[in-house]
């Protein structure tokens, strides 16, 4: 009975690795951690007097097979009223290379 259950187990397991594969996911959080130190750099350079109150990432989004995006929503509060602020980074996934960036505001604070 044990002997069965052994190659299903292994089975099991390989599956879940190609389905699942946790490497993708490291290397989306690098990314998101190294894009998002240059979006705070950022919008800390475009607004160095204000308060930034609140920081989101956004997701990332597929542009094309070698080319993604990842987008971080930041809350800035200038002269006592909030806006948000969004970085969207475009990159290369391949050769980890960065791309473009840009910024844009939005007086609205609940838009994504």
């Amino acid at each position: 009975m044990k002997n069965r259950c052994f190659p299903i187990l292994v089975a099991s397991i390989l599956l879940m690795a190609i389905l699942f594969p946790s490497h993708n996911i490291a290397v989306q959080k690098l990314d998101y951690e190294k894009y998002g130190k240059i979006a705070i750099a950022v919008v800390k350079a475009d607004y160095p007097k204000e308060n930034v109150t609140d920081y989101e990432y956004l997701g990332r989004k597929k542009i094309s097979t070698m080319e993604v995006q990842d987008s971080f929503k930041f809350i800035v509060k200038e002269n006592g009223k909030e806006k948000a602020v969004i970085v969207t980074i475009n990159h290369n996934i391949k050769k980890e290379k960065f791309l473009s960036l840009v910024v844009k505001e939005q007086e609205d604070t609940n838009k994504k």
